[in-house]
């Protein structure tokens, strides 16, 4: 049980953290509302007006999201293997060869389709 004391202990001080930060946030920020702090923002750019029941994002914006979190995860999966890459030997380097090239296909199948490029 030793063993699980500072996981336990690690695990007890996020959460006091976090119910901390979710009681205190009420009354320490600014209560200041105005036009542009309510405002959707667009990048600097003047706000277009949208439908009553809301407007149609274009997918371009949810493609460039999903491709922001592969790259992600590729890095997570690629950097311990190139830390470990002389001990895992021939399977370390098909097994990060498959994961390439399962990741690549669908790279290579938006850039076809045109979804890479910005109009």
């Amino acid at each position: 049980m030793n063993v699980y004391i500072p996981l336990i202990t690690l695990g007890g001080l996020a959460a006091i953290f976090a119910l901390f930060s979710i009681t205190i946030a009420p009354f320490t920020g600014p209560k200041r509302y105005n036009r542009a702090r309510v405002d959707s923002y667009e990048c600097g750019i003047e706000p277009t007006p949208q439908a009553v029941g809301g407007g149609k994002f274009p997918v371009k914006y949810y493609l460039t999201a999903m491709m922001f979190i592969i790259f992600d995860i590729e890095i997570v999966f690629l950097y311990p293997w190139a830390v470990y890459f002389d001990a895992l030997g021939l399977f370390g380097f098909l097994a990060i060869l498959l994961f390439i090239v399962n990741l690549t296909i669908p790279y290579v199948y938006e850039w076809r389709r045109g979804g890479l490029e910005w109009d």
